[in-house]
């Protein structure tokens, strides 16, 4: 195992713009390797070996690991209360072999070439140094290096609500605050080039929320986010008052309350061969 100090300018400039409050870590409970990772399933094989970085609850991790045993599973994550989520949801699913340990994606405590796979969802998109990321991950990588990432240009939902409209100007306010890139999914194939990576595929994917449980859930989920003390706070260190945010939470549920309600977005997906 590789030892490197974590870099502080990296500890502070990555700043997870969701936070790790507890609706962020139940919504990202309920995604599945197959409509987060479907992409990358048919490059897998029972045996491999893989490192998810970012690994969040784990419920995509652990979906991949049930598909390659009895190839080893690592999920990395900085913040302590997801590694503690990412462990309660093994421990539920009677996953003992999967490990989970604290670890930055700008220095990942791994020697070069120690997964098959090194998977990334949703995680370029929140660095300040994505291609940095990149090169560090195809380092640790055997393989292949997979990323997926949405682009918040690509959201489009109706009815047009003006607090919709609000909350996704404001979202991509404060993520440029944090040197962060909410389009990240249009630059994937451009920084892993930058990255030294030249064998790559790229496709491309969405989620929709249309039917009544999905627009159910997705409303209710992002009115609690909205109504956090993360977005809260941010929002208005981005320019918006707390009554703003009010509006934002009403319109996440007057959108959920519509019979025409539909919500979509674009995620670009990259695989890389090592």
């Amino acid at each position: 195992m590789r030892t490197q100090s974590q870099s502080p300018d990296h500890a502070q400039h990555n700043r997870y713009t969701h936070g790790y409050e507890q609706p962020v870590l139940a919504a990202h409970a309920t995604r599945t390797a197959e409509n987060s990772a479907g992409y990358l399933l048919p490059r897998l094989r029972p045996g491999m070996s893989l490192l998810d970085v970012g690994c969040g609850p784990a419920a995509i991790t652990l979906d991949l690991a049930a598909r390659l045993r009895p190839g080893q599973v690592v999920g990395v994550d900085t913040s302590d209360q997801a590694l503690e989520a990412a462990r309660a949801e093994a421990t539920r699913r009677g996953d003992s072999t999967t490990s989970f340990q604290q670890a930055d994606i700008s220095s990942l405590p791994f020697d070069d070439g120690s997964f098959d796979v090194v998977h990334a969802h949703q995680v370029l998109q929140h660095l300040a140094e994505p291609v940095a990321a990149l090169r560090e991950m195809a380092r640790v990588a055997g393989s292949l290096v997979a990323v997926r990432d949405v682009e918040y240009r690509t959201m489009s939902f109706f009815p047009e609500l003006p607090g919709l409209e609000m909350w996704l100007d404001t979202y991509r306010r404060i993520a440029r605050s944090n040197a962060a890139e909410p389009d990240a999914g249009r630059y994937l194939k451009a920084w892993a080039r930058a990255a030294g990576l030249d064998d790559v595929t790229v496709t491309v994917s969405s989620w929709c929320y249309a039917d009544p449980v999905s627009v159910r859930w997705w409303s209710h989920s992002q009115a609690e986010r909205v109504h956090g003390r993360t977005f809260t706070r941010q929002a208005i260190e981005a320019g918006r008052s707390a009554a703003d945010v009010e509006d934002m939470v009403q319109a996440w549920i007057d959108w959920g309350d519509s019979p025409d309600a539909y919500f979509t977005m674009t995620h670009t997906e990259l695989i890389a061969r090592v």
